[in-house]
C-alpha cells in the first residue's frame, strides 16, 4: 500500500490538457515530485474516463505514487486505484471501505467544518480536505474556508489535513505553517508553462521528508 507523504497533491483537470495530453501532464508532475495523483473529470464518459484512469495508474505505479479517484469508487475498485476521494454528496466513507479495502486511501471533503473532519476520522478515512482557501478556478462558488479552521483541525485530528482551494507557491506558505500535510493543486500545477518546475516549487514548501504521513 502507497503511504501519503507531505507535499504536493496534484489534481488532475482534462479542460487543461490542451496542447499535451493528460498522462503526459501527469508524467511531468511526477518528475516535479507529485506525491499523490487525483484523477478528476467531470465528464459522462465512462470508457473514456476507464481508459484515461488505467493509463495514470500505469504511471503512478512506475513512479511509486498513489493514485486516487475523484467521486466514483466502481471506477477506483475495476482499475484498483489506491482510493478514493469524496465530496458531500458522495457515498459513505463505509461504502468505499468495503469495496476498495483496508488499505484503500479514502479522503474526505470538509469544507471549512471540524466537525465533518472529526466524523470522517471517526468513520475510517485516511486523510480530511479543507478548503477552498482562496479564489478557485475550478469552484469559484465554492464557500470559503478559514486558515484558523485548518490550524484547529491540525490539533485535533490524527489524520493528515489536505488544505485546497487556489493555491499557490505564494500563498501556499501560510498554509503549510498553519499545519498543512499537503497542498492539493490543479491550476497551480496543469495550467503552468513548466509543470515540473511548479511542482517543485510547491514541495520547496514543505521540509521534504521521506517519512510517510500516515
Amino acid at each position: 500500500m502507497h503511504k501519503l507523504r507531505p507535499g504536493l497533491y496534484a489534481i488532475t483537470d482534462a479542460s487543461l490538457a490542451t496542447d499535451i495530453a493528460l498522462d503526459t501532464q501527469v508524467e511531468l508532475a511526477l518528475q516535479g515530485g507529485a506525491r499523490v495523483i487525483q484523477y478528476r473529470d467531470k465528464s459522462h464518459n465512462p470508457p473514456g474516463r476507464l481508459r484515461q484512469a488505467s493509463a495514470l495508474l500505469q504511471l503512478c505505479r512506475r513512479y511509486g505514487v498513489p493514485l486516487i479517484i475523484n467521486d466514483d469508487i466502481a471506477l477506483a475498485a475495476e482499475i484498483g486505484a489506491d482510493g478514493v476521494h469524496l465530496g458531500k454528496d458522495d457515498p459513505q466513507i463505509v461504502d468505499a471501505r468495503q469495496a476498495l479495502g483496508a488499505n484503500a486511501i479514502i479522503g474526505v471533503s470538509c469544507y471549512n467544518r471540524l466537525e465533518l473532519a472529526i466524523e470522517a476520522e471517526q468513520s475510517g478515512a485516511s486523510y480530511a480536505a479543507f478548503g477552498r482557501f482562496f479564489p478557485s478556478n475550478s469552484k469559484p462558488d465554492a464557500s470559503h474556508a478559514d486558515i484558523s479552521t485548518l490550524q484547529q483541525a491540525t490539533g485535533l485530528l490524527r489524520i493528515p489535513v489536505v488544505a485546497i482551494g487556489g493555491i499557490t507557491p505564494e500563498n501556499g506558505a501560510a498554509l503549510v505553517k498553519a499545519g498543512a500535510s499537503m497542498l492539493a493543486v490543479i491550476h497551480g500545477v496543469f495550467a503552468q508553462p513548466d509543470i515540473p518546475a511548479a511542482c517543485r516549487r510547491f514541495n520547496q514548501l514543505f521540509d521534504i521528508k521521506e517519512d510517510s504521513l500516515s
